[in-house]
């Protein structure tokens, strides 16, 4: 069985994107040959990404313009893409679906599959998949950098959510992957 996974970077304080949306300069601070290898590893071992509306759609304008012929524009614009809306009809990147009940979606998908279905950015979409106890893995690249306003990447909850360490990995760029499973909550 497949696993739902939330990958991002966000800045020491919390912070996916800066104060503008889209304003993701500082993950520059430690892209490199390491981040770059995790993006070719994750994009192979992919089922299907997911996305919020807001995040797919400005993963559409970037994936499908970008001139950088690279195996990561290869797999971002041919693997599978839910997006999660209840406001889009239609979705019209290579391979894009629009899915109302993203939450019955990813959990028929990961028993489907034994591949990872990974969400990029959606800050809304992560707080509400959390909630529904969905979500498997949280991976994060903490940036070193303090960026003091911006968009949070996780939202208030109403109650606490223990999470499990499964690896600390230091890049040579200064930032820390972190990746936690989730406890779920006993049913």
């Amino acid at each position: 069985m497949g696993k739902v996974v939330v990958w991002n970077l966000m800045s020491l304080d919390g912070y996916f994107e800066g104060a503008k949306k889209w304003d993701l300069d500082f993950h520059m601070l430690v892209w490199g040959p390491e981040l770059e290898a995790l993006s070719k590893e994750l994009g192979a071992n992919a089922e299907a990404l997911v996305f919020g509306r807001v995040t797919y759609e400005g993963m559409k304008a970037y994936w499908t313009a970008t001139e950088d012929e690279t195996e990561i524009k290869t797999f971002m614009n041919a693997l599978p893409k839910i997006v999660a809306s209840r406001t889009l009809k239609e979705a019209d990147w290579n391979n894009s679906r629009v899915a109302t009940d993203v939450t019955a979606e990813l959990k028929r998908l990961k028993q489907a599959s034994d591949k990872n279905i990974y969400i990029f950015g959606s800050a809304e979409l992560v707080a509400s998949l959390l909630a529904d106890e969905v979500i498997d893995e949280i991976m994060v690249c903490i940036v070193p950098v303090l960026l003091g306003q911006g968009t949070p990447l996780f939202k208030p909850a109403g109650e606490r959510k223990p999470l499990k360490l499964l690896e600390s990995r230091p890049l040579q760029s200064g930032g820390v992957i972190l990746r936690y499973e989730t406890e779920k909550s006993a049913a």
